[in-house]
């Protein structure tokens, strides 16, 4: 089943976000060559594309799990949790019904 993992950053996290991001992007990169990954990104702390300094609120992705249990294990242990840029997570099923 897919689900949703929605997290959102502490303040001023840009520079903990950069310094883990090659780490949260290989396990991302993992589950895009098991096809498993539908959807992944950040969330821009301002309206527009790169933000520059003012970096990001949070991240979104939809990926496919066994279990509930088994994406939030997932999620809990993101590099961007140990590395202190996310304040909570959220994980949730998620039903694709477009496209």
């Amino acid at each position: 089943m897919w689900y949703m993992i929605y997290a959102e950053d502490v303040e001023n996290s840009l520079q903990q976000r950069m310094a883990a991001r090659p780490d949260h992007l290989a396990r991302l990169m993992q589950l895009r060559d098991q096809g498993r990954l539908l959807i992944a990104g950040p969330t821009p702390a301002i309206d527009n594309e790169d933000p520059g300094p003012a970096g990001f609120s949070g991240s979104l992705l939809v990926a496919e799990f066994a279990s509930l249990q088994e994406a939030q294990a997932w999620a809990d242990d993101d590099p961007y949790i140990k590395a202190g840029v996310y304040a909570r997570v959220t994980v949730k099923p998620y039903k694709k019904v477009l496209p």
